[in-house]
Formats: structure tokens, sequence, C-alpha cells
């Protein structure tokens, strides 16, 4: 009796531990693709953003640069403060872009793509024409 019972508490002990070690295992593989991704930040809100080491006026040319190549039409551009908006539109989407400059030569960018008048956030868009743009502020 005393055999059947304490290999039934191995047993048990053991199911635990491998329980809890592929839990481990995921946490690690999670960690490690975040480790690798390319920088580019979300928000449960649907906003995409990523910040560069470069000067404001940089990264609203790349931006524009970007649009431009992705074909989405800009609507309004406008000014306030350290921050510019572009607003765009692609198709049933209205895109945002909020341009912030942090120091002279850090500059943070947000965008949101907005689907079906408000109801639903495209990231892939979003994180789309963050990708474009860092690729141009690179080269240029």
């Amino acid at each position: 009796m005393a055999q059947w019972l304490e290999r039934t508490i191995h047993r048990c002990v053991s199911v635990a531990i491998i329980a809890t070690l592929s839990g481990c295992a995921a946490v690690a593989l999670t960690a490690g693709g975040v480790g690798l991704s390319t920088g580019v930040s979300h928000t449960l809100g649907g906003i995409v953003y990523k910040t560069f080491a470069a000067p404001q006026a940089k990264v609203r040319r790349s931006t524009v640069a970007a649009l431009g190549r992705m074909q989405i039409k800009i609507v309004e551009a406008k000014r306030d403060g350290n921050k510019e908006v572009i607003t765009a539109r692609a198709s049933d989407r209205e895109i945002e872009i909020e341009i912030e400059a942090l120091t002279p030569n850090t500059t943070r960018l947000a965008v949101t793509a907005i689907k079906d008048g408000g109801l639903l956030r495209d990231s892939a868009t979003a994180t789309e024409i963050i990708l474009q743009t860092e690729k141009l502020v690179g080269t240029g």
C-alpha cells in the first residue's frame, strides 16, 4: 500500500512539474518573439506607434512619402505646437497620423486606421504605414 501511494504521489508531482514547465516554455517563446519584433508598439485602442531617432521634419517627409508609395490620399495636414497631425483616407479607412517632436532628434509617430466609421481599428494598415516610414527614414 505504501509503495502504491508513493508512486501515485510521484506521478502527480511529475505531472504538475511538466505542466508548469510547459507554461514556462510558452512564456519563453513569447518573450523571444517580442525581443525579435520591429520595435512597433500597439495599444488596445488600436493605436500603433514608434519612436524614431530622427528630427520631426525627416519623419514627416518619410511619412508623406510612405503614404504616396502606398497610394493613400492625404486629406488634411495641420500643426499644433510640437505635433503635426495628418489625416488620410484609403478605401473605407480614415487614417490619423500624429508626428510629435520629443526632442530635436527624437520623434514619436502614432498611427490609427479607423474602419467603418469608427467601429473597428485596422492595426495591420497602421503598422504597415509605420514600417514603410521606417524604411524611408533609414534611407533618407
